[in-house]
């Protein structure tokens, strides 16, 4: 049975930028933690904050003195930047990267450690709990959309799983420092889906990510109908966007299926003027989509009956939009000067 004396030390790197309004509640959820206070240390790397993160971060930097907090600037301001840095300074054996929108329930660091030291798995994590900040009935049912397989795909650590289960990434990693020693840091070119990238330079690598359903976040996203929109199009431009640089996707076949469905609207509808039976074909394919998309919302049919209408309408928004931002982010690549990474 291993002691807090020989337990790993773990680094918890915080990258954050104006999280005014959801830094305390998740920095007081890591304190709470019941993992050892002699064996963590948080890095909060501040991207130039410019409303009342770092006050609030010194506040709880002082009254918090039993787990070191350090405050380190991120000029560069990005996440992959804040990474890098915080590997840099930490001392831990274990480095965990954590999100400033999530709370950690008590065991997280130590599930993720218990799983690490018993598979030997590079990197484990736990599952995300998706909360809407946005109570209303839109609100909801974008929260629901985005924690559904039919939305999110099979992203394990969005969807939930009962059982231990190797997977292709998770959310708030715990990796072995020798990781960042094998493979180097976080990619800075890439603004976004940098933690896919090194999750895919990783499992080149043979590294094995573990997610434990004993290990739970809870994220708090804002599910205001324009910013559902304009995230799903970032996410979808970043899914592609990378190959700039990478002479390799860093995403998963799933992360591609929007591109398809868009192209497919975009073609569905081009040929519907040629021919009445195109047109037939491609509003029966519409139709199945939509019957689909209706059978994924009667999960959720309890929580409010509007869902059944307004859920199959987000499904729409979120695959449309995000192939739509795959779509410009693959012209972009196409039509830029190579610039890639090895």
């Amino acid at each position: 049975m291993m002691t807090d004396n020989n337990l790993p030390l773990v680094s918890i790197i915080l990258p954050c930028r104006n999280e005014e309004y959801f830094l305390t509640n998740c920095l007081e959820s890591l304190y709470a933690s019941d993992y050892p206070a002699s064996k963590l240390e948080i890095l909060l790397l501040d991207g130039e904050s410019t409303d009342r993160t770092l006050s609030i971060a010194k506040e709880l930097q002082q009254s918090h003195s039993s787990v070191p907090l350090h405050i380190i600037s991120n000029p560069k301001r990005i996440f992959p930047c804040a990474v890098n840095l915080g590997v840099q300074h930490s001392k831990g054996d274990y480095i965990m990267i954590v999100g400033a929108h999530a709370t950690y329930d008590r065991s997280y660091v130590s599930a993720t450690i218990e799983t690490a030291l018993r598979t030997n798995a590079e990197n484990t994590g736990g599952v995300l709990i998706t909360e809407g900040l946005n109570r209303s009935l839109m609100g909801k049912a974008i929260t629901y959309v985005l924690s559904s397989p039919f939305g999110v795909g099979n992203s394990t650590f969005r969807t939930g799983s009962d059982v231990e289960t190797e997977v292709d990434t998770v959310f708030g990693g715990c990796y072995k420092r020798s990781v960042f020693e094998t493979i180097g840091g976080f990619n800075e070119n890439l603004v976004s889906t940098s933690d896919m990238d090194f999750n895919t330079r990783l499992k080149k690598a043979n590294g094995k990510i573990i997610l434990t359903p004993s290990a739970k976040a809870h994220y708090y996203t804002r599910t205001d109908f324009k910013k559902f929109i304009r995230n799903n199009f970032r996410n979808g431009y970043w899914s592609l966007y990378p190959l700039r640089f990478l002479n390799y996707l860093p995403v998963r076949f799933r992360h591609l299926i929007p591109l398809f469905f868009f192209t497919g609207l975009l073609v569905g509808i081009g040929l519907s003027f040629l021919s009445p039976i195109l047109l037939y074909l491609f509003l029966g394919c519409m139709a199945f989509y939509f019957l689909v998309a209706t059978a994924a919302s009667v999960k959720f049919l309890s929580k409010h009956p509007i869902n059944i209408l307004l859920m199959p309408f987000l499904f729409f928004l979120l695959h449309s939009t995000y192939g739509l931002g795959s779509f410009v982010g693959i012209i972009n690549v196409i039509f830029a000067k190579p610039k890639r990474d090895k």
